[in-house]
């Protein structure tokens, strides 16, 4: 094997595992669209009686 070829080789799987790594870590920090239903349920929790609590509800501190 002629030096050339193996610098190509190494520089491949070197460029290869960059990339793998990056997709891997991209996919880790993103929701599947099939759960992005459960992330807002865990984000906003429903109250004990089913029923959300309205965020944008005037707050009572600043009701005089």
């Amino acid at each position: 094997m002629n030096r050339n070829r193996r610098i190509f080789i190494i520089v491949f799987i070197v460029f290869t595992s960059v990339v793998a790594l990056l997709a891997i870590d991209m996919a880790s920090r993103t929701t599947a669209p099939w759960n992005k239903r459960r992330e807002v349920e865990r984000a906003f929790p429903a109250g004990k009686d089913g029923t959300l609590t309205d965020s944008l509800a005037a707050d009572s501190l600043l009701i005089p």
